[in-house]
Formats: structure tokens, C-alpha cells, sequence
């Protein structure tokens, strides 16, 4: 009988050796055609290099050759899920430089319009975040909900998701019949909604141990990144254009700035990217609620100060907005020509995800799938 043999290995001396994993561009967890460079460790990343472009579209240089009206259009199709929100930096701005005022009953019109679409987009990131952790359920409550949002949208622009609503001093059209009404019954309906989706997925115990702890984003590096909206205000920096650098009307309204509190792990983790998302929509829809109680009945021609050329004259601008993924900006150069010299656009998805990289390492290539989703990625807006 042969003896049997033993070997002693000393594993804390063997080197692991690392693999280099592709994660997309074609996959439903990259949340667009996002490519993920990752070098792991067993199932520990130990680094992430997020490779862009495959939807470059050329946004500014095509704007530089379409004249101001043309180029709104084009602004839908960044974050095409915020499109509302990424016309009003833009016509802001030239408002601005062409010395326009558009009545108020217009304001309180685009206050609306930007926050129900605020509540749109931030009902398809909690819900694809529920979905990226395997809850499915809320992913169809929150994408039921959303359509009366795109119906309303599709009432008043004619447009689903892209709309080319917002224009050079005033609006394409004016809003439908029982409009308010119909406002009113989408806050209704969201907060109703949302009350579910807290008890079954925010609090759900698997969800917590899944989003608590993870992905962690310290405030100085969050600073630091230059990161904005939910991702910024998840690590508890109470940072919001609304508030800080109040435009068009906001100052009128009563709303909180939402942050991170670590209220089920750390300041900054990726349950507190969430519940920002959740929180803040009940800000929208107290925003609309008062909105809708204020604003004037009249004037009904949404197009009294719209321009039938817009020529602007030589200067330059910046605008910027609080879209719901954070700080949206147009840089314009005009000539005084009908086509704007240059066209720049500040875009928030791109900034946001430039610090994946830096609270990715460490954690499980399972948390890496929690940590994009939590920033709320478009590719439209990342690559233009």
C-alpha cells in the first residue's frame, strides 16, 4: 500500500495572478453602450476603466452649423431621458443674451414640466437600480407610473421622448386642456406609488445588504471630481442650483435639498444615492403642487415673445441648470451671425462617471454592478 503523501504550501506567498475582464459595451448592467475594462482579483476589483464613445454623434460641432432654434433638437437627444430638462439651460441663455423676459405664466409652465420630468427620470433609475439588484416588481410600478408623465408630455409637445418643447422665449405650444387637473392627479399617483416601492424595495433587507456599505463616495472626493445632483448630495453635500443659485421662479417655492445621512450604512454609499432619488420626488411634487396653485391663467399665446429670426448679437454665455442627474451647462459663442460659433456643453453623466474608477476598488465584481447603476448614467449625454 503506497503511503500517501502531504505538501505544505505556504498561500500567503503565492501570487494570485489578476484577470482583465470586459463588461459591454452590449450588456443591460452597463446601462448603455458602456464598456468596462475591469481587473479583478479572484472576484475583487482591484481597478475599472470605463471606455466611451461608441454613441458619438458630434453633438457641438453639428450645433455649430444649425442655426439657435435648430440646435434644440439636437439638446433632446443627450439625455434623452431628462429632455425637458435639457432644453431650459439652452434657451435660458439666449434668453439672456437677446434681452428677452418671458411672462411668468411660461416659467411656472417649464417649473412644471421640468420637475414632472425630473420624477420621470428618476422613477427609471430607482427602478433599473432595483432591477440591476433582481427586484423586478417595482421596476413595473415605476415604468406604469412614468407613462402618465409621457402622456402628458405627448399631450402638450407631441413628442414621447423628445419633445423641442421648450423655445427662444416662450414654448412650442401652449398646455391642454385640464392641465392643472391632470398635474395634480400624476402627484397623486407618484406619492401613492412611492409609498410602495419604499416597503417592498428601499427597506427590503436583501436590498440593503446589497446597496448599504458599497460603493462609498466620500464628500471632499465627490468636491473634488466635480460630481453633481443625486451623487453629490448622496454624500451629504447639500448642493442644489435651485437653492444656491435660484433661476427662473424657484425661489418662489418651498422644497428641501435632499442628502445622504448613512442612515443603513455609510455617508455616501450607494443606498444613499437612492433614497436622494426617492426623497427628492416628493420634493417635485411639492414644487408642482404649488406651481399649479400660482400660476396665472394668462397670457394663453406661448409664443408672444418668441423671435421670428434669432440673430443674437457678439457674446459669449453660460448657462446651467439642475437637471435630475446634476449640473447641466451650455457654453455659447456668438458671432452675431444666425449659427452659433461654438457650442459647448457641460454634461453631467460624463463628469458623474469619471469617479467609478476610484469607489469601485475593493468591492465584489457583483457591487460594481450596483455602484454604476447608482450614478445614473445616460450614454447620449457621456459620449454626444
Amino acid at each position: 500500500m503506497l503511503e500517501k503523501k502531504t505538501i505544505d504550501i505556504d498561500f500567503s506567498q503565492v501570487e494570485a495572478e489578476r484577470m482583465r475582464v470586459n463588461m459591454g459595451p452590449q450588456h443591460p448592467s452597463t446601462h448603455g453602450v458602456l464598456r468596462l475594462e475591469v481587473e479583478l482579483d479572484g472576484e475583487i476589483v482591484t481597478d475599472v476603466v470605463p471606455h466611451i464613445g461608441y454613441l458619438h454623434r458630434c453633438f457641438e460641432k453639428t450645433c455649430e452649423n444649425m442655426t439657435y432654434p435648430q440646435v434644440i433638437p439636437y439638446i433632446d437627444r443627450m439625455d434623452y431621458i431628462s429632455s425637458m430638462n435639457n432644453e431650459w439651460p439652452y434657451v435660458m441663455g439666449m434668453e439672456k443674451l437677446m434681452g428677452i423676459e418671458v411672462p411668468e405664466r411660461i416659467e411656472y409652465i417649464r417649473v412644471i414640466m421640468a420637475e414632472l420630468n425630473r420624477i420621470a427620470n428618476h422613477q427609471i433609475a430607482v427602478a433599473t437600480f432595483g432591477l440591476d439588484a433582481g427586484a423586478f416588481t417595482p421596476f413595473l410600478y415605476l415604468f406604469r407610473d412614468r407613462e402618465m408623465i409621457l402622456n402628458l408630455f405627448e399631450w402638450a409637445s407631441g413628442g414621447r421622448l423628445l419633445y423641442n418643447y421648450f423655445w427662444i422665449g416662450g414654448l412650442q405650444r401652449d398646455v391642454p386642456p385640464n392641465f392643472k387637473e391632470t398635474c395634480l392627479e400624476i402627484v397623486k399617483t407618484v406619492r401613492k406609488t412611492n409609498a410602495e416601492v419604499m416597503e417592498l424595495l428601499i427597506g427590503n433587507k436583501i436590498f440593503i445588504e446589497r446597496t448599504a456599505n458599497v460603493g462609498i463616495l466620500p464628500a471632499d472626493v465627490a468636491i473634488n471630481f466635480g460630481v453633481t445632483g443625486p451623487v453629490l448630495r448622496g454624500s451629504g453635500v447639500p448642493y442644489d442650483l435651485r437653492k444656491v443659485e435660484p433661476y427662473s421662479i424657484y425661489d418662489r417655492f418651498d422644497f428641501d435639498v435632499i442628502v445622504g445621512k448613512g442612515e443603513m450604512g455609510t455617508v455616501g454609499d450607494c443606498w444613499d444615492r437612492n433614497i436622494v432619488r426617492m426623497r427628492e420626488m416628493e420634493e417635485s411634487c411639492k414644487i408642482i403642487e404649488q406651481a399649479v396653485a400660482q400660476m396665472p391663467d394668462e397670457p394663453k399665446d406661448v409664443r408672444l415673445t418668441v423671435p421670428k429670426r434669432v440673430r443674437p448679437p457678439k457674446g459669449e454665455f453660460y448657462a446651467k441648470a439642475e437637471n435630475p442627474k446634476g449640473e447641466l451647462g451650455f457654453y455659447i459663442v456668438s458671432d452675431g451671425s444666425a449659427k452659433p460659433y461654438r457650442v459647448r456643453a457641460r454634461a453631467t453623466s460624463f463628469v458623474n462617471l469619471s469617479v467609478l474608477p476610484v469607489i469601485s476598488k475593493g468591492y465584489m465584481i457583483a457591487d460594481l454592478i450596483m455602484i454604476l447603476g447608482s450614478l445614473d448614467i445616460v450614454l447620449g449625454e457621456i459620449d454626444r
